[in-house]
This record gives C-alpha cells, sequence and structure tokens, in this order.
C-alpha cells in the first residue's frame, strides 16, 4: 500500500504552528528604554506627591498626639482634641461653615447651572459670552475679594450694592459689618469669583444630549421646565453629582473669603470658618499641634462625606 504525505491546505497555513521570530536585540532595548522612561515620570510624581502632599499629612496626624514646648516635643494622646472640643470657637466655627456650605450649594451650585442653560440657547456672541463669564476666574482670589470689599460692599451709599439699594428706595446694609449679612455676602463674592469654569463644563455637558431628546419632550407637550427636568438633568446627572461634592469639599475648606473680607473672624465672631481657625492656632497662638488636631477633624469629616457619596454614586449606577 502507498502513502502520500498530507498536501499543506490552501491559504499557506501550513506554518501556522511555526514560532513567531524571536524580537531583534534593538527591539528589546527600544522596548527597555521606553519602560524605563515611563517609569521614571511616574517615579518623578510619586516622589512629589509624596513630599509634598502624603508626608505632610502623615506629620500632621502625628502632631496631633504631641505637644511640643520650648523645642521639647512629648506624645499626650488625645489631649489635643479634648481641648480643642472644649473651645467655644471650635462649634461657632462648624456652624458657620456649614452655614457657608449649605448656602453655597443653592446659590453657588444652581445659578452656575442654570447660567449655563441660558447661555446654551443663544445663536449669537457665544464666544463673547463665555469669556465674559469666566473672567471673574482668571482674576486673583485676592483681588476680586478686594473688589467686592471695598467697591460693592461699602458700607456708606457709595458702595456699589447700597447704591442700587439706595435708587429703589431699598434699605440699606453694613454687609460686612453685620453679623447677619456676613455669610450671606461671602457666599454672593465666592460664586460671583468661581463659577465661570463651572458654567463651562456644564455648557459642555449639554452639548452633549442629543437633540432628539428634546424633540420628542416637544411631540409629548413638555414646556420649558419639564424639558429641564425630564432631559436635561437626567442626562447631566453624573457631572452635576461631580461638581456638587467638588463644590462642598472647596466650601468646607472656606479661608479666604473671611480673612478678606471680613479680616478673618467677622463681627461677633460671624465669619469665623474651621479653616480660619486652623490659622488661628497655628500662626497667631502658636498652637501648631492644635492646628494639627483641627485638621485631622476637617479630614475626618470630608473623608466620610466623600466615602458616602462615593457609596451613594456607586449604588445608583448599579
Amino acid at each position: 500500500m502507498v502513502t502520500t504525505a498530507p498536501t499543506a491546505p490552501a491559504g499557506g497555513t501550513a506554518n501556522a504552528g511555526a514560532v513567531a521570530p524571536a524580537p531583534s536585540a534593538k527591539a528589546r532595548t527600544r522596548k527597555v528604554k521606553d519602560n524605563l522612561s515611563g517609569y521614571g515620570f511616574l517615579i518623578g510624581a510619586i516622589a512629589c506627591f509624596a513630599l509634598f502632599m502624603w508626608y505632610p499629612m502623615i506629620r500632621g496626624f502625628v502632631m496631633s498626639f504631641q505637644r511640643t514646648r520650648r523645642g521639647e516635643t512629648t506624645w499626650v494622646g488625645w489631649d489635643n482634641y479634648v481641648r480643642i472640643l472644649d473651645d467655644p470657637s471650635f462649634w461657632v466655627a462648624w456652624k458657620n461653615t456649614f452655614t457657608f456650605t449649605c448656602l453655597a450649594l443653592v446659590v453657588g451650585f444652581v445659578v452656575p447651572f442654570f447660567v449655563a442653560l441660558l447661555l446654551n440657547e443663544f445663536r449669537h456672541a457665544k464666544g463673547y459670552l463665555r469669556v465674559l463669564v469666566y473672567l471673574p476666574v482668571m482674576l486673583p482670589p485676592a483681588s476680586a475679594l478686594y473688589l467686592f470689599k471695598y467697591y460693592a460692599y461699602d458700607p456708606s451709599e457709595a458702595g456699589l450694592f447700597n447704591a442700587i439699594l439706595a435708587f429703589f428706595n431699598a434699605p440699606t446694609s453694613e454687609w460686612m459689618q453685620s453679623p447677619t449679612m456676613t455669610i450671606p455676602a461671602m457666599v454672593l463674592a465666592s460664586t460671583w469669583m468661581n463659577m465661570g469654569g463651572a458654567v463651562l463644563i456644564y455648557l459642555a455637558s449639554l452639548q452633549n444630549i442629543p437633540g432628539e431628546l428634546y424633540e420628542a419632550a416637544e411631540l409629548d407637550g413638555a414646556g420649558l421646565w419639564k424639558r429641564i427636568w425630564h432631559v436635561t438633568i437626567p442626562q447631566t446627572r453624573l457631572i452635576l453629582a461631580l461638581l456638587a461634592m467638588m463644590q462642598i469639599v472647596a466650601t468646607m475648606q472656606l479661608f479666604i473669603e473671611p480673612l478678606i473680607l471680613a479680616n478673618g473672624a467677622g463681627t461677633q465672631d460671624s465669619a469665623t470658618s474651621v479653616a480660619y481657625l486652623i490659622y488661628q492656632h497655628g500662626f497667631f497662638q502658636n498652637d501648631l499641634n492644635g492646628a494639627a488636631a483641627l485638621g485631622v477633624i476637617m479630614l475626618g469629616v470630608l473623608a466620610v462625606f466623600s466615602a458616602f457619596y462615593l457609596r451613594l454614586t456607586t449604588r445608583n449606577e448599579q
């Protein structure tokens, strides 16, 4: 019986099981160099984070359990925390900070969204209007706040806001000298100063919403507010949630507004914030350990809120 050798099928698959040639030495050298460059940039970034962010955080946490007097450091455990919690200014500062945060969410979070909705409807001068809205962000924060302090919030009728109130025969206000108006005035200045970035983010999100959704809503007889509620907000909910978290974290660290507008504490401690209290303990009372304890407490509060936010958003996505 004659046997014949199997023939290779068409298409050249006879060499399908052949081993691929090993990469050349030059290719291996190039790959190693590319990896080294990537790891070099990564190590540099990690070193910067470790030196300027992680080490100060760890050092502050350790200092909160210590007391330093005349160059001698001793371990005191929870004494700094007990001393801070017994300080009446601690609770006043948290009350002011939470009040500012809540008002900033009502004003500083809602206003940029509706400004973005308004700008999105314009057909002409879009670039000019966006620059106009973003312009306050380009100003140094200190310069913008000094403009408010000496031009807008002047307690006499020479101030911009009091001149407007006097024009309409409305009672004027002392603004930053009034304990009841201090926090609303800071919220107004902070909103004007920071809303440009949020407006541009909202505009980018609004322009990604398919027009067919609005057309379908109009065919169903939905008016303007119903289209916003049933189309715009659901389509931008992730951006809204992200910016809400960033807004809360930023406003909880309120510092520069009371420092410039209210000269720190304000009238009857009406502007004292937790961040300003940390600054006061560290640089005015020379109590770095108490300031570290305050910083750890603030870090803990923000960490709890961030964990709750992440859990809530993860559950909604599922």
